[in-house]
């Protein structure tokens, strides 16, 4: 695959706990086309801060292939997991090019609540974007363990401990773990979505190294949601937590 243009234009590493990226980077392969798939912009951050070129990263939920795309092109070896075939297939097909200096990518369907094929201690950094229980089912119901089909907050907060688990497993000592996830409405009432799940990571053995907010932007159906908000008195959530862990 030819492409005109391996690398971000004026990319800065960003330096405080909040981040904003008006325009989604579209540099390599990424597209914006895979439903609620995070920008590159915040992977790249992730891995250039949290890892070393040569080091293995981690995307137990690799949905769209942000995460491996980026690891071709920053001189990491990516792992690219995902329950949902046609995650896999569109990520094989991002990889697709060449790029010099590029490390070797692997993907392959598999559970992140179980990850039987990764060795324990042997992962340098986990990144992933779970879904945030059911608001888009990745696989439209047809795959019967897919965290994203989950309805009741509680049975899909047990499900990311399970994650979370096996994240802990897999990492080495003194590296990093990190999750983007947002927070739902249910009845017209706030569910912190995301700190419960980052309780369960911490549950486990991680420490929290960082919580950064990561503001949204072009959020789909926002002026239909607007008038809603307007109609009903609530406000809309324009952003999301990206929890960096530490296992000591």
């Amino acid at each position: 695959m030819g492409l005109k243009r391996f690398q971000p234009e004026n990319f800065d590493l960003e330096c405080t706990t909040v981040w904003s990226f008006p325009k989604r980077g579209n540099w390599a392969t990424h597209r914006s086309d895979y439903r609620g798939n995070w920008s590159p912009q915040v992977v790249r951050n992730l891995i250039l801060r949290y890892s070393n070129e040569g080091d293995t990263v981690l995307d137990p939920m690799v949905g769209g292939g942000t995460t491996l795309i980026e690891c071709k092109l920053t001189g990491r070896k990516g792992i690219g997991i995902d329950i949902n075939p046609e995650a896999i297939k569109i990520t094989k097909e991002r990889l697709n090019f060449d790029y010099l200096y590029s490390q070797p990518q692997k993907c392959f369907i598999g559970d992140a609540r179980k990850l039987e094929a990764i060795p324990d201690d042997s992962v340098d950094l986990i990144l992933t974007h779970p879904p945030y229980a059911d608001i888009i089912k990745y696989s439209e119901g047809k795959i019967t363990d897919d965290i994203s089909n989950i309805h009741s907050i509680d049975v899909y907060c047990n499900e990311m401990e399970n994650v979370a688990k096996k994240c802990f497993r897999v990492l080495k000592p003194d590296k990093y773990c990190a999750i983007l996830i947002g927070d739902t409405r249910r009845n017209k009432f706030y569910i912190p979505l995301a700190y419960k799940v980052m309780e369960r990571f911490i549950k486990v053995g991680f420490m929290l190294k960082e919580d950064i907010i990561k503001i949204q932007h072009r959020c789909k159906a926002t002026g239909f949601w607007i008038k809603k908000s307007k109609l009903y008195n609530f406000l809309l959530i324009m952003h999301e937590h990206i929890f960096v862990f530490y296992k000591p």
